[in-house]
């Protein structure tokens, strides 16, 4: 079943193209990997399929079932374009408990289970000012995936992670897979895409 389908779609910046009358299909419950050279448009065609950015021809049709009757915004999609902002003076959990809270839809120790499903310990009273560069990127998965969305956009989910996160990710990954999710993540490395 498609999910995402991309129709001949052109995107340009001051002049130059990123995209001209590309196309593409994602099936619902398969990973997909999208290489590219910074600078490529890899996090601009994500921008397009989460209704944050138009092309400037061409359609991006989304699965009704997974578009918000009001908005036309995507639903159920787990998010990762350009690293989420944080509150800087609360701890990981205290941020994740705020983006929680919007919806509701789970409770704390579903929260706490998902941190350490990437290795953050959900007690730890560290501000995320002191986070090193792979635990935000943890903290990024964990908001991306904890409220168990559907569909997982991961604009370069690996980045910053050493090569102990990056084997408990990829599991992570194919876990969601075997749970009938849909991922589509980007890297500029073939091996990230290697699932």
């Amino acid at each position: 079943m498609t999910l995402i389908n991309i129709e001949n779609i052109s995107k340009s910046f001051k002049g130059n193209p990123l995209f001209e009358n590309a196309s593409a299909s994602f099936n619902k419950g398969k990973i997909y990997g999208i290489i590219g050279q910074n600078g490529s448009g890899k996090s601009v065609l994500f921008k397009m399929i989460c209704g944050f950015m138009r092309p400037d021809s061409g359609e991006i049709l989304i699965d009704s079932a997974y578009l918000e009757k009001k908005t036309g915004v995507p639903r159920n999609f787990g998010i990762i374009i350009d690293r989420p902002g944080y509150i800087s003076g609360k701890t990981g959990f205290e941020n994740l408990k705020r983006l929680a809270d919007i919806q509701q839809l789970i409770t704390n120790q579903e929260i706490k289970d998902a941190m350490k499903r990437v290795g953050l310990n959900p007690e730890a009273k560290q501000k995320v000012k002191n986070y090193s560069l792979g635990m935000k990127q943890k903290l990024a998965l964990v908001q991306a995936f904890m409220e168990n969305q559907e569909v997982l956009i991961l604009d370069e989910p690996f980045n910053a992670l050493d090569s102990s996160s990056v084997k408990i990710v990829r599991q992570l990954l194919l876990d969601f897979k075997r749970e009938g999710k849909t991922i589509i993540l980007t890297s500029y490395n073939h091996e990230d895409i290697d699932l």
